[in-house]
């Protein structure tokens, strides 16, 4: 299980959450007051962290969401090929590739480098050069 329960009132902007079985980074949260027959609603904005879509949400804030559990580490660039760079773990000494579609990222990298990513629900993704 990568990811754990949490009500939407609780959620703030820059926090995580699952939306479309995607983690996203929250952008914006509008809440709205109670009414006569109803409760207050709550309408998310988000950007997914693998995919980069939007995503939104309008839900009661009393409903319960998922948020990921993400793990943030460092690795060394061990190898570059075209579009792909494998990577070991500086903790456990993991290998692994990770393909890395954006170009000018790519072009920024170079072997034996340290980067930091990160790792949430079987993904993995650069953050950080």
């Amino acid at each position: 299980m990568a990811w754990d329960q949490s009500e939407i009132r609780s959620l703030k902007v820059n926090h995580y959450i699952v939306l479309d079985d995607e983690p996203c980074r929250i952008k914006s949260i509008d809440t709205s007051k109670p009414g006569k027959h109803g409760e207050a609603k709550a309408r998310l904005q988000a950007i997914g962290l693998f995919d980069g879509k939007k995503h939104s949400l309008i839900s009661p804030v009393t409903h319960k969401v998922k948020v990921p559990i993400i793990d943030k580490r460092k690795g060394q660039i061990i190898s570059l090929g075209s579009n792909e760079v494998k990577i070991m773990d500086l903790t456990t000494y993991e290998t692994f590739g990770l393909r890395i579609e954006d170009d000018d990222m790519m072009a920024k990298i170079e072997q034996g480098q340290e980067v930091e990513y990160l790792e949430t629900m079987g993904k993995k993704k650069i953050t950080r050069i």
